[in-house]
């Protein structure tokens, strides 16, 4: 019978912009988020507007130790949240933090531990400080670096003996596709280059190693990974040609991994470089620091897509940043993200045949349309029968991946508790096993229910994936 490890980490995944709310509370700045109203694919406005859901989130900041509560009902070994950067550095580039936001984040954690709880913690996910992106044109500016040291180097020494796991940029490869969002860059995307792309691109893989460096140096027993956004590529013909497209398709995530994993940049990037006229400003140190690589590999996986050079027999699809052609062989998601447990088997054993890294799966789930129904005995609840069909289908090929030989340290699931999407900013796409009332038009009490899948993931936990 295939098992799971016995210390497998079980838990589930939320981002503090995403959930916490209280924006400009006990200090905090402001955030790119503040002003992305619409998400990834909506217009950024000057400042907070009252149609942004994030503002409040999911009033964490708050009900936190509710939640956790939940959690730890749920038998959670891990969980996975992001300490929101403007918290700690309202502006970014300040030379002293804000006390009143490592003290809430001293309290989070301390929460979960009363629990056993182990918190993994993202140290930047898609909230870059918004002085930064408008004073400096956030990661397009080398003087980042420097401001993010100081951040790390300080979250480090306040939390280096309660958090043993940390990531450092989350889907740190979407750079390329959303460049405001997750670099915070100004310069609208129309209008940067390749040659800026990768130049910002190069500034965070270095403040990534300097993290690693740092962490190693301050918490010798802390394990540092990197987070990738996972794109599944397939060929959508047996053409050969369509495996070429499939390879270069793939490289746009895997260089990410390789510079992470090996320590320098990749023979084929190199090319593309000199191919594309790209020179990327390196200081002496960067080859240096680069060397720091991480101990494990993290990453995101919900769904796959096709690539083809016979553009005209696809049929354009896509999910969370990626755009490909739709697999015939495959249904969707109510958001049109193909569903593949399969490809998370595939993609477990690509990316371990290649590092030969422990992997951890930290964001998986399916959005959905959730309903809040009263049963008989009056207690409100979602029957997410779709929702448990989809983990399960992929815990299934997760465990079978294990048993191929793949190591893996754990699995927590995307939105644990509902929250507000990242990439449509609204409620009505919902990841969790706890429902929250809340609404798009923004009313809504709060209050928390237990979904079914509450009870079914509670199972899956006690057996440690024995029931599947």
């Amino acid at each position: 019978m295939r098992k799971f490890p016995e210390n497998f980490l079980w838990g589930g995944a939320v981002a503090a912009n995403q959930c916490e709310g209280a924006y400009k509370e006990d200090g905090k700045g402001l955030s790119v988020q503040d002003v992305l109203p619409g998400g990834l694919r909506g217009e950024r406005t000057k400042q907070p507007t009252e149609d942004n859901l994030k503002l409040e989130g999911i009033d964490f900041y708050h009900r936190y130790q509710e939640d956790i509560r939940l959690f730890a009902e749920m038998g959670f070994k891990v969980f996975r949240t992001s300490i929101a950067w403007s918290r700690i550095f309202p502006k970014g580039d300040e030379d002293m933090p804000n006390e009143m936001g490592l003290k809430y984040y001293d309290d989070l954690f301390d929460e979960c531990l009363k629990y056993g709880i182990e918190p993994l913690v993202t140290i930047s996910h898609y909230e870059t400080p918004l002085w930064l992106a408008e004073k400096y044109d956030g990661w397009r500016s080398r003087k980042l670096i420097g401001f993010f040291e100081r951040y790390v180097r300080t979250i480090f020494t306040r939390y280096g003996n309660k958090v043993k796991y940390w990531l450092t940029f989350n889907e740190i490869n979407s750079l390329l596709h959303a460049p405001f969002m997750s670099g915070g860059i100004m310069t609208p995307a129309d209008q940067l280059t390749e040659q800026d792309l990768y130049q910002a691109v190069h500034h965070e893989l270095v403040a990534s190693a300097l993290a690693v460096k740092i962490g190693h140096e301050l918490m010798p027993d802390a394990k540092i990974g990197c987070m990738i956004l996972g794109i599944t590529v397939y060929p959508l013909t047996p053409d050969p040609e369509d495996m070429i497209a499939v390879m270069e398709k793939d490289r746009e995530t895997m260089l990410f991994a390789d510079i992470h994993a090996r320590g320098r940049y990749p023979k084929y990037l190199l090319n593309y470089f000199e191919e594309h006229g790209i020179q990327i400003q390196m200081e002496p140190e960067d080859h240096e620091i680069l060397k720091h690589t991480v101990d494990f590999i993290s990453f995101s996986y919900y769904s796959s897509i096709c690539e083809t050079v016979h553009k005209e027999l696809g049929t354009s699809t896509g999910g969370n940043l990626s755009r490909g052609f739709k697999n015939p062989y495959l249904k969707a998601s109510d958001w049109g993200w193909q569903i593949d447990p399969r490809g998370l088997r595939y993609t477990l054993n690509k990316l371990y045949d290649r590092y030969q890294l422990p992997l951890f799966i930290v964001e998986n789930g399916l959005g959905a349309a959730d309903e809040l129904v009263t049963l008989e005995s009056g207690e409100k609840t979602v029957l997410d029968d779709y929702r448990i069909q989809y983990l399960r289908e992929h815990l299934i090929q997760l465990r079978e991946a294990i048993h191929d030989g793949v190591e893996v340290m754990g699995y927590t699931s995307w939105g644990c508790i509902d929250l507000v999407s990242a990439s449509t900013a609204e409620m009505k796409k919902r990841y969790g096993y706890i429902y929250v009332d809340r609404n798009d038009d923004g009313t809504g009490t709060l209050e928390r229910y237990r979904k079914k899948s509450f009870w079914w993931y509670k199972e899956v936990i006690e057996s440690n994936g024995a029931c599947l």
